[in-house]
Formats: C-alpha cells, structure tokens, sequence
C-alpha cells in the first residue's frame, strides 16, 4: 500500500562532482577543463529530476570545445580549451522534473579550489527555486582563465564541487531502480596528469587508475576496494583494499611448488572456493572471466613487451585472480623512471610515492617467473617488485571483475566511495 511519506524520505539529492583539470602549455596556456555532475538519488516512482542537456558557448577571447560536451540523467562532461587570459567558455546544464510531483530546491553547495589562475561562476538555478512538475531549470557554469594573470601560473589545477538537494512536496511512492554512473562515464574523467584515470597506451580502449591516491574507492561485499581498471569491453576490474592474511602460492607442485595458475595453484583453488563463498553482497555482479598469467622476464625494460608476454597466455575462466606485474607497473604516473619492471626496481624510492598499488607490505601477483616454475613475482612494501618461491607465504590481494551493465554512485574519493546502484 502506497504511504506518505516523512520529510527525510522526501528528500531527492543530485551530488555533482566537477573535476576541472587545466593543463597550462608555453606561453599563455592550452587549457583542459573537465565538469563532471554525478549523483545518487533516493528516486520516487513519480518524482524524476534529471539531467536532460548540456549547452555551451564562447563567452570571450579563443575558448573552444576539446570535445562536445555529453550528459546522462545525473552527470555532464565538457573539455575546454582556453588560451590567452581572459578566455572563457559558459556551459547551460538543463535540469529537468520529468515527474508528476513539484521539486524545491532545498539547498545549492558550490565548493572550488580557489586557483587564482581559474575563475568558476555559477548562476541560474539558486536555493528556494521550485521546479514544477514537467518544467525545467538551467545549471549555468562558466571557466575563465583570469585576465589579471601576466605570467605563468605554477598552480595549473582547480575543482569545483556542486551539489544540488531537491525536495518534493508530498505524494506517495514507490521506490524504482535509480540512473547513475556507468563505465563510460568513468572513461569520460580521463586526466593526462596527477592522479586519476588514463587511457591506457598499451591496450586500446583500455582506462587504468594512476598515482598516489586517486579517487577510486568503490564499496563491494560491504567491504572497501579500489577500482583498477575499466577493460576495453566497459567490465570494471577492481581489487581490496586490504590484503588478505599471507599464504603460499602453491606448495603441492614440486618442491618449492607451482607458480602454474591453472594447474590449479593452491591460491588458485582458495580464492575461487573458500574465499568466493565470502563474498555475499552484490556476488552476481561478478563476471567470471580469464586471467593474464604469460611468464614474464625478470628485470626486462620493455614494458610493452611483457605485457604482450603476460596476454600471451590465458587462464580457465575462473570469478577471482590476481593482478599481473604490469598492472602494478601501469598504476604509477612516473612513466619516465618507473615505466619497467627494470626501471621500478632501479628507483623503487621513488617509485613506491606515486603508486597506490604499495600496500606496504608483500603481496602475490599471478604472473610467473620465466626463469623458474616454482618463482612466482610478488609486490614487496619498498615499491619493488621481487621474485620468490611459490611456496612462500606472501599477502594476498583478490581482484574480480564486475559487469558492464551496472551503474555505481557516488564520487570515488574514501570518503564517498563508489557504491553500485
């Protein structure tokens, strides 16, 4: 039986998060700007707000789309172009209320990070402002590079944060299946530098996550892990965020054990039985899939290569595995002294600060050692990653790979962690 329901319940909430990433070249700068508005609602079957287009226009000087600026029902995505100062782009996001119940605008937050170089304007849609049934609102937000600026800024990055919480007057509900952030979406935060998500250069229409902290918190079996990897087909690879309690790879292959994967390792028949078992929430969302675990060249400086090595072989279909090598090696954004497995090693110091696969301490990949069929490559706690006998005990960091087809909330960021919808 329908209900009416209490204030609290009436609440409907679109949480927009804007990353705007400016990327300053010689002279004055070519900028790269990036609005991204992603939300979770508490939606009711006749209480639909939404986002129903995206508009933009010069405002000054040489500013210009990277690329079209695109929209679902709760995010919008530009890239901007700016040049000289005094450039600037406006954009008009048209908020809609596709129900049948009026919405109020309860309260409008808009937080930035205060670049002195970038200047962000918000306008349009303000606090109090009632959207009626079937009408809409526009979201108007303009990026300016500062025309008081004369010589190159040293800061180059700014965000800006807006959150919009919609109220509806009254009416009984029921609650249906809400939009959210899909894999596209992820891919459309693509950065080039800092910590974030990057287009991956060694397998096309693959997304990797970069650097020391980037925001790819997502919360699965009521438990904390970290997206990985957005694969070329839209399914998204993550890990946990804390490693299982150490135990060897293998220890009834041989002597020193296996590093085989499919033979089935020990590791192999643990994760896909007793762990998988533990796994209780959100558990059909998994997609069982094949794992890279071609052998790989100790100290190679030929990341391409080994990659090809490692997705040489494949494994049985199976729900968990484990990272390979050259998945740790792509989590780092400093290409030029840790972008091979020689080079890591060589500056592990450096390496270990801008790469958020360091756990700090031991953890097994599943990629082989080519030399030994029982050395299997592991993560140590300095950055390095080190061969040992597959019978060692070492931690243990499952990943799994999820479903193109669901749709998560939320920002990314510890405190707001991805939540599939």
């Amino acid at each position: 039986m329908n209900k009416i329901l209490n204030r609290t319940q009436r609440n409907y909430i679109i949480m927009g998060l804007c990353a705007v990433l400016l990327i300053m070249a010689v002279g004055y700068a070519a900028f790269q700007s990036q609005l991204k508005i992603t939300g979770t609602s508490n939606i009711e079957s006749n209480f639909l707000v939404r986002i129903t287009g995206i508009e933009s226009n010069v405002q000054s000087g040489s500013a210009s789309n990277a690329i079209e600026p695109s929209y679902t029902d709760t995010t919008a995505t530009f890239k901007t172009n700016l040049v000289s100062p005094g450039d600037s782009m406006k954009y008009d996001i048209t908020v809609a209320n596709e129900g049948n119940i009026d919405a109020v605008l309860n309260s409008i937050k808009v937080n930035n990070s205060n670049n002195e170089a970038i200047t962000f304007e918000t306008s349009g849609i303000e606090e109090g402002d009632e959207l009626k049934a079937s009408e809409s609102d526009i979201l108007t937000v303009i990026v300016t590079y500062n025309p008081s600026i004369t010589s190159q800024p040293e800061n180059t990055t700014a965000t800006i944060t807006v959150t919009l919480d919609y109220g509806q007057s009254g009416g009984t509900v029921t609650p249906p299946t809400p939009s959210g952030i899909t894999s596209d979406d992820l891919k459309a935060l693509a950065v080039t530098e800092g910590d974030g998500i990057y287009q991956d250069e060694y397998e096309s229409g693959r997304f990797i996550y970069k650097g020391t902290n980037p925001n790819n918190y997502i919360t699965f079996n009521n438990e904390t892990w970290r997206i990985l990897s957005v694969e070329n087909d839209g399914r998204i690879k993550i890990v946990r965020n804390e490693v299982l309690p150490a135990r060897a790879f293998d220890t009834t292959g041989g002597t020193y054990g296996s590093n085989e994967w499919d033979r089935p390792a020990d590791i192999n028949t643990y994760l896909n039985g007793e762990y998988l078992e533990t796994i209780t929430v959100n558990k059909d969302k998994i997609v069982p899939s094949t794992w890279s675990i071609g052998e790989v060249t100790y100290e190679n400086n030929d990341l391409a290569g080994q990659i090809a090595d490692e997705n040489g072989t494949q494994s049985q279909t199976s729900s968990v595995g484990l990272i390979t090598a050259s998945e740790y090696l792509r989590a780092n954004t400093n290409k030029d002294q840790c972008g091979s497995l020689s080079l890591n090693n060589d500056n592990k110091d450096i390496c270990k600060t801008t790469n958020w696969l360091v756990k700090g301490g031991f953890y097994w990949t599943i990629s082989p050692y080519a030399s030994a069929s029982s050395i299997v490559f592991f993560v140590n706690s300095s950055g390095h990653l080190s061969n040992g006998s597959a019978d060692n005990a070492n931690a243990v960091l499952p990943a799994i790979t999820l479903s193109s087809d669901i749709s998560l909330s939320g920002s990314g960021e510890v405190e707001d962690p991805f939540v599939i919808n």
